[in-house]
Protein backbone atom coordinates (compact mmCIF):
# COMPACT_ATOMS: atom_id res chain seq x y z
CA UNK A 1 0.00 0.00 0.00
CA UNK A 2 1.27 3.37 -1.18
CA UNK A 3 1.06 6.32 1.36
CA UNK A 4 -0.88 9.46 0.28
CA UNK A 5 0.49 12.87 -0.06
CA UNK A 6 -0.84 15.93 1.30
CA UNK A 7 1.10 17.91 -1.16
CA UNK A 8 -1.58 19.08 -3.86
CA UNK A 9 -4.08 20.07 -0.64
CA UNK A 10 -0.67 22.29 0.38
CA UNK A 11 -0.70 23.79 -2.54
CA UNK A 12 -4.23 24.79 -3.02
CA UNK A 13 -3.76 26.21 0.16
CA UNK A 14 -0.86 28.31 -0.50
CA UNK A 15 -2.95 29.74 -3.84
CA UNK A 16 -6.23 30.39 -2.04
CA UNK A 17 -4.29 32.24 1.24
CA UNK A 18 -1.84 34.16 -1.59
CA UNK A 19 -5.15 35.12 -3.80
CA UNK A 20 -6.77 36.31 -0.72
CA UNK A 21 -3.46 38.25 0.19
CA UNK A 22 -3.61 39.72 -2.81
CA UNK A 23 -6.93 40.74 -2.59
CA UNK A 24 -7.12 42.89 0.64
CA UNK A 25 -3.93 44.41 -0.61
CA UNK A 26 -6.00 46.06 -3.44
CA UNK A 27 -8.52 46.52 -1.43
CA UNK A 28 -6.07 48.39 1.13
CA UNK A 29 -4.23 50.23 -2.18
CA UNK A 30 -7.74 51.13 -3.50
CA UNK A 31 -10.77 51.88 -1.60
CA UNK A 32 -13.89 50.16 -3.07
CA UNK A 33 -17.35 51.47 -2.47
CA UNK A 34 -20.60 49.58 -2.79
CA UNK A 35 -23.66 51.01 -4.02
CA UNK A 36 -27.77 49.95 -3.91
CA UNK A 37 -28.38 50.14 -7.97
CA UNK A 38 -32.04 48.38 -7.74
CA UNK A 39 -33.91 46.85 -5.50
CA UNK A 40 -37.42 45.44 -7.00
CA UNK A 41 -40.21 42.44 -6.19
CA UNK A 42 -41.34 40.39 -8.95
CA UNK A 43 -39.69 38.83 -12.61
CA UNK A 44 -41.16 37.82 -15.90
CA UNK A 45 -41.31 33.80 -13.75
CA UNK A 46 -43.44 35.62 -11.17
CA UNK A 47 -45.71 36.65 -13.20
CA UNK A 48 -45.89 33.55 -15.15
CA UNK A 49 -46.42 31.57 -12.47
CA UNK A 50 -49.48 34.18 -11.51
CA UNK A 51 -50.94 33.14 -14.45
CA UNK A 52 -50.73 29.38 -14.11
CA UNK A 53 -53.46 29.96 -10.72
CA UNK A 54 -56.34 31.40 -13.66
CA UNK A 55 -58.95 28.89 -14.65
CA UNK A 56 -60.21 25.32 -12.58
CA UNK A 57 -61.73 22.51 -13.09
CA UNK A 58 -65.25 21.37 -11.67
CA UNK A 59 -65.27 17.93 -9.49
CA UNK A 60 -67.92 14.89 -9.89
CA UNK A 61 -70.01 16.36 -7.51
CA UNK A 62 -70.32 19.99 -9.27
CA UNK A 63 -68.63 21.91 -6.63
CA UNK A 64 -65.80 24.28 -8.54
CA UNK A 65 -61.72 24.06 -7.73
CA UNK A 66 -60.26 27.14 -8.53
CA UNK A 67 -56.37 26.82 -9.40
CA UNK A 68 -55.92 30.37 -7.98
CA UNK A 69 -54.64 29.24 -3.84
CA UNK A 70 -52.42 26.79 -5.57
CA UNK A 71 -50.48 29.36 -7.60
CA UNK A 72 -50.76 32.17 -4.83
CA UNK A 73 -47.37 32.60 -2.68
CA UNK A 74 -47.00 34.94 0.65
CA UNK A 75 -44.03 35.77 -0.75
CA UNK A 76 -43.01 37.50 -4.42
CA UNK A 77 -39.24 36.94 -5.48
CA UNK A 78 -37.30 40.17 -4.29
CA UNK A 79 -34.07 41.16 -5.85
CA UNK A 80 -31.52 43.32 -5.10
CA UNK A 81 -28.43 44.53 -7.18
CA UNK A 82 -25.57 46.40 -5.78
CA UNK A 83 -22.53 47.79 -7.69
CA UNK A 84 -18.58 47.70 -6.00
CA UNK A 85 -16.76 50.47 -8.06
CA UNK A 86 -12.97 49.39 -8.42
CA UNK A 87 -12.28 52.23 -10.66
CA UNK A 88 -13.57 55.33 -11.82
CA UNK A 89 -14.77 53.64 -15.25
CA UNK A 90 -14.94 49.60 -14.46
CA UNK A 91 -17.29 47.90 -11.58
CA UNK A 92 -18.55 44.70 -10.59
CA UNK A 93 -22.11 43.90 -10.48
CA UNK A 94 -23.60 41.57 -8.18
CA UNK A 95 -26.79 40.89 -6.49
CA UNK A 96 -29.23 38.15 -5.28
CA UNK A 97 -33.35 36.91 -5.70
CA UNK A 98 -34.76 35.87 -2.72
CA UNK A 99 -36.86 33.14 -4.54
CA UNK A 100 -40.50 32.51 -4.01
CA UNK A 101 -42.93 29.27 -3.43
CA UNK A 102 -46.19 28.30 -3.45
CA UNK A 103 -48.02 25.00 -2.91
CA UNK A 104 -47.37 24.15 -6.26
CA UNK A 105 -44.83 25.65 -7.58
CA UNK A 106 -41.38 27.02 -6.70
CA UNK A 107 -39.05 29.71 -7.88
CA UNK A 108 -35.18 28.89 -6.45
CA UNK A 109 -32.75 31.77 -5.23
CA UNK A 110 -30.46 33.46 -7.54
CA UNK A 111 -26.88 34.63 -7.61
CA UNK A 112 -26.20 37.50 -10.56
CA UNK A 113 -22.64 38.71 -11.22
CA UNK A 114 -21.51 40.98 -13.67
CA UNK A 115 -18.51 43.47 -15.13
CA UNK A 116 -19.32 46.97 -15.92
CA UNK A 117 -16.53 49.33 -18.06
CA UNK A 118 -16.77 52.10 -19.67
CA UNK A 119 -14.48 54.08 -21.81
CA UNK A 120 -14.16 57.98 -23.43
CA UNK A 121 -13.25 58.25 -26.62
CA UNK A 122 -13.08 61.68 -27.16
CA UNK A 123 -14.65 64.33 -24.04
CA UNK A 124 -18.50 64.06 -25.09
CA UNK A 125 -18.83 60.34 -26.07
CA UNK A 126 -18.67 57.27 -23.56
CA UNK A 127 -18.52 53.26 -25.10
CA UNK A 128 -19.57 50.95 -21.81
CA UNK A 129 -19.89 47.34 -22.27
CA UNK A 130 -21.70 44.92 -18.97
CA UNK A 131 -21.77 41.40 -19.22
CA UNK A 132 -24.26 39.99 -16.57
CA UNK A 133 -24.90 36.01 -15.43
CA UNK A 134 -27.58 35.21 -13.67
CA UNK A 135 -27.31 31.77 -11.97
CA UNK A 136 -29.97 29.81 -10.34
CA UNK A 137 -33.78 31.53 -10.27
CA UNK A 138 -35.42 28.39 -12.43
CA UNK A 139 -39.52 28.05 -11.95
CA UNK A 140 -40.81 24.57 -11.61
CA UNK A 141 -44.14 23.42 -11.55
CA UNK A 142 -44.98 21.00 -8.46
CA UNK A 143 -47.63 17.83 -9.94
CA UNK A 144 -50.88 16.98 -7.94
CA UNK A 145 -52.17 13.25 -7.06
CA UNK A 146 -55.01 13.11 -8.58
CA UNK A 147 -57.80 9.97 -7.56
CA UNK A 148 -59.39 8.87 -11.09
CA UNK A 149 -61.70 6.37 -8.73
CA UNK A 150 -61.98 3.09 -10.16
CA UNK A 151 -59.21 4.09 -12.48
CA UNK A 152 -56.95 4.06 -9.96
CA UNK A 153 -54.65 7.27 -8.07
CA UNK A 154 -51.82 8.76 -10.48
CA UNK A 155 -49.18 11.96 -10.16
CA UNK A 156 -50.60 14.27 -12.83
CA UNK A 157 -50.26 18.20 -13.79
CA UNK A 158 -52.83 19.95 -11.72
CA UNK A 159 -54.14 22.04 -14.74
CA UNK A 160 -55.08 19.26 -16.73
CA UNK A 161 -56.08 16.87 -14.32
CA UNK A 162 -60.04 16.87 -15.51
CA UNK A 163 -59.22 17.06 -19.13
CA UNK A 164 -58.97 14.88 -21.90
CA UNK A 165 -55.40 13.99 -21.66
CA UNK A 166 -54.44 10.60 -20.32
CA UNK A 167 -53.36 11.17 -16.61
CA UNK A 168 -49.68 9.96 -17.12
CA UNK A 169 -49.09 12.45 -20.06
CA UNK A 170 -50.27 15.31 -18.78
CA UNK A 171 -47.16 15.14 -16.27
CA UNK A 172 -44.71 16.73 -19.75
CA UNK A 173 -46.34 19.86 -19.40
CA UNK A 174 -45.38 21.01 -15.64
CA UNK A 175 -44.23 24.62 -16.68
CA UNK A 176 -40.24 24.24 -15.85
CA UNK A 177 -38.87 27.78 -16.71
CA UNK A 178 -34.96 29.57 -16.25
CA UNK A 179 -34.29 33.22 -16.26
CA UNK A 180 -32.46 35.17 -18.99
CA UNK A 181 -28.84 33.58 -17.75
CA UNK A 182 -26.89 36.31 -19.58
CA UNK A 183 -26.62 39.40 -20.62
CA UNK A 184 -24.32 41.74 -22.71
CA UNK A 185 -24.67 44.69 -23.43
CA UNK A 186 -22.50 47.26 -25.78
CA UNK A 187 -23.46 51.31 -25.26
CA UNK A 188 -22.23 53.71 -27.23
CA UNK A 189 -22.98 57.28 -26.01
CA UNK A 190 -22.75 61.00 -27.58
CA UNK A 191 -23.42 64.17 -26.13
CA UNK A 192 -23.58 67.29 -27.99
Amino acid sequence: MRERSNIGAGLCAAALLSCALLFASAAMAQEWTTSLVDIHQGSPLSDKARGLGNGGYELQSGSWVSFNHWYSANWVDMHVDLLTQITPDTGILWGFGTGEQAEKYRIEPSLKLGFLTQVHPNPNSTLSLSVISTIGGGLNEKPCEADYGDLGTYSVNCRLAAGVTAPEETLKYLVSAKPETMHLWLNYRLTF
